[in-house]
């Protein structure tokens, strides 16, 4: 044990957040550091980062689908008007059901869209509170430093410079 130094061991992180600021608030400690090292807090939270790039991929992929859909319904319509114009009601018919599929899928796609974000909200919100909590690990400045450092690090996507923020506290 290193002279003017706290140790505490505990496997909870939100106990020891509240830990650490009762003993900075009672012994008027305006900056406090701290190591901490929580090998489950940090494999939970990549897991939820990993659903979160999944959540991200998809959302990529339904919105490049949705602008497709939308290429493909402007020449249906075109197409539709074209055969009414021209008294061709089978071909009128054929481009209006065509029409009609797409705009199905197309809600379909809209409603997995919605769900999707949903889920990568309730995500994002997992992803923020970890990086409050890590905070609460410390005090003043370093609280500071370690909310800015972990958003500017997922901001860049660098994962591994995140966790090493949440232990450490600095970059």
């Amino acid at each position: 044990m290193v002279p003017g130094t706290l140790s505490i061991y505990c496997d909870e992180v939100d106990l020891v957040g509240d830990l650490i600021q009762a003993i900075a608030s009672s012994l008027n400690i305006e900056n406090l550091n701290s190591v901490a090292i929580y090998p489950k807090f940090i494999s939970d939270l990549k897991e939820v980062l990993v659903k979160v790039d999944e959540y991200h991929s998809v959302r990529t992929k339904l919105t490049t689908e949705m602008a497709d859909h939308s290429n493909i319904i402007r020449s249906l319509i075109v197409r539709g008007e074209d055969a009414r114009l021209m008294a061709d009601m089978e071909s009128m018919k054929q481009a209006y059901i065509k029409l009609y599929d797409l705009n199905r899928d197309l809600i379909n796609d809209y409603n997995i869209r919605c769900n999707n974000h949903t889920e990568l909200l309730s995500c994002l919100k997992v992803v923020n509170q970890a990086i409050q909590r890590a905070g609460r690990l410390r005090c003043g400045k370093h609280k500071t430093s370690v909310v800015n450092g972990c958003r500017e690090a997922l901001r860049t996507n660098d994962i591994e410079k995140m966790f090493k923020i949440i232990e450490s506290g600095a970059d």
